[in-house]
């Protein structure tokens, strides 16, 4: 199973598209962004709610999680960090060596929560496959596991939800008959103030994928420069910094020319190094001159 997952493995390069997609039908949610809120009224407030983690695990060995410990309606970061408490408890119940970073996770970053559902995926797929439990509902499991967390707020909920219903109701009624006539300003900039705030939601949505996509990409970068400057230290040590590989090597990362690649330089320089070298292929190289 994979607990120990490598930063550069496949698991971390899997879309945040596909993680939603496996949360929804997986769970029978319908989240619409890893870190924002939700567009329905399921119970999941937040993916970065540590709420949809626990299920996971839930689903992935069924019962082990104390779904009655979890909170569904978790909202502010301490009612988080009690869920990611008992996903925690979980995984060394489990013995999955994974350690949760809490204090990011409730943040809501996205690519702090990103990566968390990456590996989750990738490990939850290692136990059964990439295949469905079929026999494990979702939504059951979790209005048992609200009803054992709070037999009792649930019907005092509904009752204070329908009294203020009642009470808003009667309210519009009241205002209605205080006001009459229609009033065009008023909706208009009602209507103004609603396209507005859609417009900037809209645009707060793609700067959010913006900074998402340029942290993916120097996540990227920094790895291949830790690469190549490891290379470079390697090729720079006095016992084989001579050696023909390793002279080939700097001739392709020291390349002024971007335009233009370096390799076959570098192929060439190593060919001549190899037949200099080897006094067969000299001998056959002035037999054939001769």
């Amino acid at each position: 199973m994979a607990t120990n997952i490598g930063m550069m493995d496949s698991a971390y390069f899997v879309g945040r598209n596909e993680i939603l997609t496996w949360i929804n039908n997986r769970l029978q949610l319908n989240l619409s962004r890893i870190e924002e809120e939700l567009v329905d009224d399921s119970p999941f407030q937040k993916a970065a709610s540590g709420a949809v983690q626990c299920q996971m695990i839930d689903m992935t060995y069924p019962g082990v999680v104390p779904m009655h410990k979890v909170n569904f309606d978790a909202k502010t970061e301490y009612d988080m960090i009690q869920n990611y408490k008992v996903l925690q408890e979980v995984f060394n119940k489990l013995k999955i060596e994974k350690h949760i970073e809490v204090n990011r996770l409730v943040k809501g970053r996205p690519l702090d929560n990103l990566e968390f559902l990456q590996w989750l995926k990738r490990y939850c797929d290692s136990v059964n496959g990439g295949i469905m439990n079929e026999n494990y509902n979702p939504v059951e499991r979790r209005i048992k596991g609200g009803k054992e967390r709070n037999p009792k707020g649930s019907q005092k909920n509904s009752k204070s939800l329908q009294t203020n219903n009642m009470h808003n109701s009667s309210s519009g009624d009241a205002a209605g008959l205080r006001t009459s006539g229609p009033k065009q300003g008023k909706t208009y900039s009602a209507s103004a103030a609603a396209d507005s705030s859609n417009e900037v939601q809209a645009l707060s949505n793609e700067i959010t994928d913006l900074k998402l996509s340029v942290d993916l990409l120097e996540k990227e970068r920094d790895f291949y420069f830790a690469k190549l400057r490891d290379i470079e230290i390697l090729c720079q040590a006095s016992e084989l910094e001579n050696i023909p590989m390793a002279v080939a090597v700097k001739k392709i990362l020291y390349a002024v020319d971007a335009k233009e690649s370096a390799l076959s330089e570098a192929q060439e320089y190593l060919n001549q190094s190899m037949n200099a070298s080897d006094p067969e292929v000299e001998t056959e190289k002035e037999e054939n001159d001769s």
